[in-house]
This record gives structure tokens, C-alpha cells and sequence, in this order.
């Protein structure tokens, strides 16, 4: 957990850190890597005792209630693209605001964004379950202090029909164009299907981790076997005795590979790159102390203020002695591994932040077992039925699952996007994603960013609550003001993100070569926020009319 120290109340009922260093690792793992920031003690300024409305979560199941269908020649006043968390979460303040001529445009057959799509073994959330829910429907019974994708993705459904949105979410219908009508005022999007759908505003919740990313590696198209990625998981697969390679070995493989060892003849894990590995507590809580926290949740909301104060504060990436300890406790944990040249391939050998780290009790021990070998080859080519090394190495394989992640830096950028005077968004981010405040890009009037350049940090809920209280404050100016659109000015969104790349060239780490999903083809850093949580929701609290170009109707 991220807090050595607590009430009296919560020392009783939730897991505390054990040691400092510890503590320190958690810290540094999840923490708003800030380079300096403005804190207060009212963070968010939620009042805990009016926003707890969970109930237990209902088994995890598909969706019911809305039928996969397609808006067909409509127009709309806001569209929504994806319905995964900020999706949710912006539907939910639209209702708030009494606007229902909105729909939620979602490609897969269920909400939850990347908590559907994601479902391979182990699959579980690196940020403290108590910080994993939405200010205004606190869950107060995680089953362990980092919640699983099941228990995530069913509090997700939860909120879609606690809160009306489900009604308004069309499923399978991805969307794979949008062009703004500058006479009109309208965007028109072209849905994978397509059919097309009018709107006045569009909304873009697909975040970071939509677009696949897959391995150039010769002849990979080429195997006979079955071959998926590990975030469209074959379940229909039986992996029972067989010989699995792994392709990737970061965020999702430090997850599924202790998991599908047990059940596999032999897993080959092809590591490009070691990754910092932190340990982290996290015992299940009993069924004593969930119903505790049912019944007063009080321990659990003063231990989601304790974390996000915590991050608030900041732990910094810019911070040696801290860096030195997270160091020292991986190395620690590195010791797990018996054979010292197996425990020397997972030494990495870039800086400790110059990637994500990542978070697994299990992995590590893993490498002890008879079953699992770690390849530091590279792969030169695959056969119908074999990985080949260039050492000449082939191992015989029955399948390949491939974990390499996603194009993190694309954004909106996955989808054709054509603004203003028929300006693509590719064009418009030549040199890397740019945005103000990671949510409005000049040239694109009317069209709303939620996870988007520039805003990973600490909790993306957090982070998603403040962008989507900024995009409703332009809806309400839109309305009530009666404007055709709002487009950002270049001027200011030029500063605020000479600002925002200044404060992370500041933090030697993110700087440092590791080929790490932060940078943009360009080498720009485009996906991280250097500052707190906190500023963040300073910074989107309040719209300045005049870095804004408007037209009335």
C-alpha cells in the first residue's frame, strides 16, 4: 500500500506497509511523478460522506438491455467515443446537466474500455483499489488492495446503470472516421460499418490503450498454431500441456505468465527488454473486513484520502535517495531468483522510471520453475511451427501469445480525424500528440480529449473526473451562450505544452534510452503529466475565454 501510516480506526481493518522501503516502491511506482506542483490538504474537495452509493458488485456477465445496433443517419448533440471509463464517467455529468441527446459509441460488445478487453489471466489494476472508483460512487469493498479486472469491470457495468448511461451506449460500432463541416458546424462520423451520425460535439474517451500493437518480426503471420495478443485473449484455447512463446514481456506478462506457467507443458517468455518489477502488499482482505467496510466504510474513504493526499504530495521521479530505495527493493526481490544468470537477464539496465515500472509478487519466484525459460535472444524469424533465434536456436511451439502492448502515443490519432480547412490530425501531430490540458487541440472545434496527450498520472479515474468537468464546462458554455463551437487558440496551447515538455526534461529518467511507450516516434514524451494530480484539477477547474476562438449561431 502507499501509506505506512493511518488513523487508529484504519490500522484495525486495512493492511499497512511493513517497512519503509517499501513503502517507498509504492510510492514511486504509482505516484503523479511530479517535478513540482502546489498542494493542498482539500484534494478534490470530495465530501466522502455523501458519495458513497455502492452496492456489491453483481457477478460479472454481458451486458444486457441494449441491442447491438447502429444510429443510422441521426445527428446528435454530443457523441461519445468509447465506453469505457471517461466514457461512463461523461455520460453520467451530461445526464447531471440534463443533456440526453447524447450516444456513447462503443466498437466491442460490452463497457469497461480496457477493462473488457482485457482478460487474460492475472489481469489486475497497479493503482490502490481504494483510488479506483469515481469520487461519486466510492466501492468500499475491493476484494484485495489492487482490485482484479473482473471486480473492476463489473463496477464499471454498475455505474453505466446506476447512473442511466447504458441506455445511451451502441455497441459494436467503432469509429474509424470524423470530419468537422465548417458550414454546418457539425461533425460527421463514419462508423466502421459505414454508417455515419451528426453531432455538434464529439467526445474522444478511447484514452491510450485502444490500438494493439504488434511485433514486426519475420514470418510471424506465417505459424500454423494459434496466435493472439494477450489483450484479445483466446479463452476458447486450452493451453494445457503445450508450448507457449511469449512475445513481450512488460505490463500484461509480468500478470499472466505466473498464471498460465501452471496450466502449460513450457513457456519460452521472449524478453526484448528487463523491466523493473516492484513487490507490493496486497493479502486479500477476509470476509470480515469486507463486511466492515460495508457496513461503515469510513476506514476505506480515510484510507483513499491518506493515498490520494500521498500522491498529491509527490513522490518524484527526480528524487535519487527514493529512486536508490525502489532500486534496492527490486534488487531484493530480484534475489528470489535461484539461478544468477536467469536473475542477471531480469536485471534491467536502463533507470529505474525510464519505463513504467511494474508491480507482481509472482513473477520473479516464476523463473524457479521448470517450465518457464527466459529467451534474451532477439527472435530472427518464425516458422509454421517454431520460433528461431538469431544464435540458430528453434524452439518447437504449439502456440504464440504476443504481449506487446499498445501505440500509446497515437490517440484520437488511431481514428481519421480531418478539422479545419481539411487539416488531419496526423498532420497536425507530425512531431507527436499535443492538446491544452490534454483535451482540446486547435484546428478541431467542438472535439473533446479525455485521457489524452500529456495526462497519465496517479489515478487516470481522478484524472478522467477533472477532464470531464472541464469538457462539461464547454458543453454549458456552448449551451447557454448558444455558440456553433469553441476551438482552442494555438498561442496558448503552444505555451502550455512548451510548459509541460520543459518540466519533463527536467526529470533525468523519463529522459534516459530505454524504448519505453512514453515517446512519440519523434522522441517527444507525450503521455506523461509532470506535475500533481492536484494541479491538474486546478489547471481544468476554470476555462479562460480568451484562449478560446468562438463562433455564435
Amino acid at each position: 500500500m502507499l501509506v505506512a501510516s493511518f488513523g487508529e480506526r484504519v490500522v484495525d481493518v486495512v493492511p499497512k506497509v511493513v517497512r519503509d522501503d517499501d513503502e517507498i516502491v509504492h510510492q514511486v511506482v504509482r505516484a503523479p511523478h511530479c517535478v513540482n506542483h502546489r498542494y493542498s490538504n482539500s484534494s478534490m474537495s470530495i465530501d466522502y460522506s455523501t458519495v458513497l452509493s455502492y452496492r456489491p458488485a453483481h457477478p460479472l456477465r454481458v451486458d444486457r438491455g441494449v441491442s447491438v445496433s447502429t444510429p443510422r443517419d441521426r445527428r446528435v448533440h454530443v457523441a461519445v467515443i468509447g465506453a469505457g471509463p471517461g466514457g461512463l464517467c461523461m455520460g453520467k455529468r451530461l445526464l447531471d446537466e440534463g443533456i440526453d441527446d447524447f450516444v456513447l459509441l462503443e466498437k466491442s460488445a460490452g463497457v469497461g474500455g480496457t477493462w473488457n478487453l482485457n482478460r487474460y489471466p492475472g489481469c489486475e489494476c497497479d493503482v490502490q483499489s481504494a483510488l479506483y472508483s469515481f469520487s461519486f460512487e466510492v466501492k468500499p469493498d475491493w476484494s484485495k488492495p489492487y482490485g482484479t479486472q473482473p471486480e473492476i469491470l463489473a463496477y464499471m457495468q454498475h455505474v453505466a446503470e446506476q447512473y442511466g448511461v447504458l441506455p445511451h451506449v451502441r455497441f459494436g460500432n467503432g469509429v474509424h472516421r470524423a470530419v468537422w463541416d465548417e458550414a454546418s458546424a457539425t461533425w460527421t462520423l463514419t462508423l466502421d460499418d459505414g454508417a455515419t451520425l451528426t453531432a455538434d460535439i464529439v467526445v474522444s474517451a478511447i484514452g491510450m490503450f485502444n490500438d494493439l500493437s504488434w511485433p514486426e518480426i519475420d514470418g510471424l503471420r506465417d505459424f500454423a498454431g494459434p496466435m493472439f495478443h494477450s489483450a484479445q485473449w483466446d479463452w476458447d484455447h486450452d493451453l494445457t500441456g503445450e508450448r507457449v512463446a511469449v512475445i513481450g514481456s512488460a505490463a500484461s506478462a509480468v500478470q499472466f505468465i505466473p498464471e498460465i506457467r501452471k496450466q502449460a507443458g513450457m513457456v519460452h517468455l521472449f524478453q526484448r527488454t528487463a523491466n523493473w518489477v516492484t513487490p507490493k502488499v496486497d493479502t486479500p482482505y477476509s470476509e470480515e473486513q469486507l463486511e466492515a467496510f460495508r457496513k461503515d466504510p469510513t476506514p476505506i474513504l480515510q484510507f483513499r484520502r491518506e493515498v490520494e493526499d500521498s500522491m498529491n504530495k509527490g513522490m518524484t521521479f527526480t528524487n535519487a535517495e527514493k529512486l536508490a530505495l525502489a532500486v534496492t527493493a527490486v534488487n531484493k526481490s530480484l534475489d528470489q531468483v535461484v539461478d544468477p544468470a536467469v536473475r542477471d537477464k531480469l536485471r534491467p539496465q536502463h533507470p529505474y522510471g525510464c519505463k513504467r515500472p511494474l508491480m507482481s509478487n509472482a513473477y520473479y519466484p516464476a523463473f524457479n520453475e521448470p517450465n518457464l525459460e527466459l529467451v534474451t535472444e532477439h527472435i530472427a524469424r518464425i516458422t509454421p511451427t517454431s520460433v528461431i533465434t538469431d544464435d540458430g536456436h528453434e524452439r518447437e511451439v504449439d502456440a504464440i501469445i504476443v504481449s506487446t502492448g499498445f501505440a500509446a502515443t497515437k490517440y484520437l490519432s488511431a481514428i481519421d480525424v480531418v478539422g479545419r480547412s481539411g487539416q488531419h490530425i496526423d498532420d497536425a501531430w507530425n512531431d507527436g500528440a499535443t492538446a491544452y490540458l490534454g483535451i482540446t487541440t486547435a484546428g478541431f472545434p467542438n472535439l473533446f480529449m479525455l485521457y489524452g496527450p500529456n495526462t497519465n498520472n496517479g489515478s487516470i479515474l481522478t484524472m478522467i473526473e477533472y477532464q470531464v468537468e472541464h469538457v462539461v464546462g464547454h458543453v454549458r458554455r456552448i449551451r447557454d451562450e448558444h455558440l456553433a463551437w469553441v476551438d482552442v487558440r494555438p498561442e496558448p496551447m503552444a505555451r502550455y505544452n512548451d510548459e509541460v515538455q520543459q518540466a519533463i526534461a527536467n526529470v533525468p529518467v523519463w529522459n534516459a534510452d530505454c524504448n519505453g511507450y512514453y515517446r512519440s516516434p519523434s522522441g517527444r514524451i507525450v503521455t506523461q503529466w509532470p506535475f500533481s494530480m492536484l494541479e491538474f484539477g486546478e489547471r481544468t477547474a476554470a476555462i479562460d475565454p480568451a484562449d478560446f476562438e468562438v463562433a455564435v449561431r
